[in-house]
Parts: structure tokens; C-alpha cells; sequence
């Protein structure tokens, strides 16, 4: 049965949809040979599918992992530029897996990695509204006030952002560490939200993603999620 490629790539846990649409925009998927085009289907039972020179192939097992990821490292599998990523923190996995969303180059904390392209859609889709919980060491000339300014919705790049769940942890001179929880998750935007508000943030850490919790786990290690994580994981 004939399918879009970017479903089937996804499916086959080499790239979320996302991410294997801008694989076949690169120019870098191949159907029977020739360079597949954006829309395109095709048949994984009967096609000859290429990414990036390598020839698809199922999974042999479902994986799903938590890293501690690291600031200075990039969230993607390989990087033009020779930066970090975070491949590099999971080599010793024995399953190809890939990052679900993105924490940016700077930022540090709760990555989950897959290679069930079903959950990364589900986690990473707006629609599902999955919340995502941040620990923000921020400074700026009234907390207080930006803090207020937080819980309220504001646009941003252009977009409407829903107002997200802020606490205040500590606060000390001009300087505090909040938790804020937000339910979209676009592109840098705990970091943009804080700016727009008069925020300078000083560290950022994703301590949870859904009922998904950093814990314990150190710095710049991995470890496979439980049953019952993979099992909420399924559901969302």
C-alpha cells in the first residue's frame, strides 16, 4: 500500500515526520533511484526507499530512551557545521534512535529519543497540548511584574502563545529561578517568552515532558525508559 514518504520514514524510526520532510526537501531521499520530491508515495513493501544513501529498513525493536542532554551540544543526529550533538551521548545505544522535539544548543535537561516515529508525532504534534515543564534561572529589574507578565498570552514570531503555568522557586536581588510550563513547544519559546517580558535568561532545564521526569539521571547520560513510561508514552 502506497503511503507518503515522510509517514514511512517516520515509521520506520530513522526521522520524525517532521524531520524527514526536510530530508526529501534536501534532496536527500530516493525512491527506486530517483531523487523523491515533497508528496510524494510509495510502497515500503515494494519500493526501494534510500535516506541519506542508506536503504530503509524496519526497526528491529521499538526503543525508547531519556538523555540528560548537555548545554553545547545541538539536538540532532549529525550537524554541517561539526558542532556536538546528541548522537555523540548515545553511541553505545544498540538501536538507531532519534531526538522527539528539539532543546537548543544552549539549553540542557529531558530529551526523550526513539526510533517509534507514532509516539515522537504524538509528543512533538501541538494538537496534543503535551506539557512540558522548565526550570529558568532568569534575571531582570522586576521579577515580580515579568513573572505576572508570563501567566498572560502573548504573540510571538507572529504566533498566539497560550499563557503558561509559572512559580517562583527563588528569587534573590534581581536574580530567581522559576518553573514554567508550557503545552506547545515552539521554537525557542520559554526562551522568547522570557525576552518579551524583560527576562535575561541565565539557564534553562527541561525537567519533565508530560508525566516523563528528569529525576536523578546525570548529566550527559541516557537510560531506557520503564514499561510504565513507555506505556504513558503510547497513550498520549
Amino acid at each position: 500500500m502506497q503511503e507518503r514518504l515522510q509517514k514511512i520514514i517516520s515509521a520506520h524510526g530513522v526521522a520524525s515526520r517532521r524531520a524527514a520532510e526536510k530530508l526529501i526537501l534536501e534532496g536527500k531521499v530516493r525512491v527506486n533511484g530517483s531523487v523523491a520530491k515533497l508528496g510524494d508515495r510509495a510502497d515500503p513493501l515494494r519500493d526501494k526507499i534510500e535516506v541519506e544513501g542508506v536503504m530503509l529498513t524496519a526497526p528491529a525493536q521499538r526503543v525508547y530512551i531519556m538523555l540528560h542532554k548537555p548545554r553545547g551540544y545541538v539536538t540532532t543526529m549529525n550537524d554541517e557545521l561539526g558542532r556536538k550533538t546528541v548522537a555523540d551521548l548515545v553511541r553505545d545505544c544498540p538501536q538507531r534512535v532519534y531526538p522527539v522535539g528539539r532543546l537548543d544548543y544552549n539549553s540542557e535537561g529531558l530529551l526523550i529519543m526513539t526510533n517509534d516515529g507514532d509516539v515522537a508525532n504524538s509528543l512533538m504534534h501541538p494538537s496534543f497540548e503535551v506539557p512540558k515543564t522548565y526550570l529558568v534561572k532568569v534575571r531582570g529589574r522586576d521579577i515580580d511584574a515579568s513573572v505576572a507578565a508570563l501567566g498572560e498570552e502573548m504573540t510571538i514570531d507572529g504566533y498566539s502563545v497560550k499563557a503558561a503555568s509559572v512559580r517562583i522557586e527563588e528569587v534573590e536581588g534581581g536574580r530567581a529561578s522559576i518553573y514554567i510550563t508550557i503545552r506547545e513547544g515552539r521554537n525557542r519559546q520559554v526562551r522568547k517568552m522570557c525576552e518579551k517580558v524583560g527576562l535575561e535568561v541565565r539557564r534553562l532545564i527541561r525537567i519533565s515532558v508530560g508525566n516523563l521526569m528528569l529525576g536523578e539521571l546525570k548529566y550527559g547520560k541516557w537510560r531506557y525508559l520503564t514499561d510504565e513510561e513507555i506505556k504513558y508514552l503510547r497513550s498520549v
